[in-house]
């Protein structure tokens, strides 16, 4: 007789540490809730306040915990989780436009709902990796299909987008950049395998557990004053030409820049240079 594994023993330490954070950091968010309610009521009771005087501090303090709450809940997206068929779905409502208006036909193949949940962070990336995956394709006008499949091995969001279009996509095209470099951030892998005529298949692969936290820059490497300068830029999305602009300096000295900066903090990109900074 074969015995379903517990599926929370599938579920790696880290998620499970995050969980546990999430659910305290909810029962928190409750409390305070009730605390506001509490005082508001308490405000417009009380027999030592005119109507006035009552009206305007409780929105005061209404005004105060909705920014308290809010703040909160930002927090709280950061770290919960999303069913991947879930997520799947807000990926499919995000390019049904490109559909609907446009003469491009959009194939989905959901991944299995029995697959692991995704951390937030993860989910959005995802997201935004495929739509600028799929806008790089829609480019030049050519491709009339992509087919967009995810699945999950149990450590990685696996994701595979397809198209008709020419065949000509690269890895290192601009139009892909912006994922690329998404990619990198969190530690996934990239790969563009296109046939002149055929189409192009892009591949990524995302672990499912967060890349562990980078350390201080100032622990890291020592900098000059213009190499803090190129790297505030670059970790602000300019180019080396963008760079060169506004710095006052040849490209080359970027290149020079840039390349010093790889070297000194140990990093094998530009992505992994800016999430270093951030």
């Amino acid at each position: 007789m074969t015995v379903d594994p517990d599926p929370q023993a599938l579920v790696s330490p880290s998620i499970r540490r995050m969980q546990r954070d999430h659910a305290r950091d909810l029962t928190e968010l409750m409390d305070r809730h009730a605390v506001a309610l509490e005082s508001m009521l308490a405000i417009l009771r009380s027999a030592r306040l005119d109507d006035r005087a009552a009206r305007a501090m409780a929105i005061d303090a209404a005004a105060t915990a909705l920014v308290q709450l809010r703040e909160a809940g930002d927090q709280q997206r950061e770290h919960v989780l999303e069913p991947v068929v879930g997520a799947f779905a807000r990926l499919q409502s995000d390019l049904r436009p490109l559909e609907r208006f446009g003469d491009l036909d959009v194939q989905f193949v959901e991944p299995p709902a029995t697959g692991r949940a995704l951390p937030s962070e993860v989910a959005r990336a995802a997201r935004a990796i495929v739509r600028n995956s799929v806008l790089a394709i829609v480019g030049d006008g050519v491709a009339r299909r992509v087919r967009i499949q995810w699945d999950c091995d149990g450590l990685n969001l696996l994701i595979g987008i397809r198209d008709d279009g020419r065949g000509e996509l690269s890895a290192r095209d601009d139009a892909l950049r912006p994922a690329a470099e998404q990619v990198v951030s969190l530690n996934g892998d990239l790969s563009v395998a296109s046939t002149e005529g055929w189409g192009s298949v892009i591949e990524i692969r995302l672990p499912l557990d967060p890349p562990a936290a980078p350390e201080p820059l100032a622990e890291v490497a020592e900098l000059s004053a213009r190499e803090r300068e190129v790297l505030r830029l670059l970790a602000g999305g300019s180019r080396n030409q963008e760079i060169a602009a506004a710095l006052g300096i040849s490209g080359n000295t970027v290149k020079f820049h840039v390349s010093n900066l790889l070297r000194k903090t140990g990093t094998r990109s530009r992505a992994e240079l800016a999430a270093l900074a951030h």
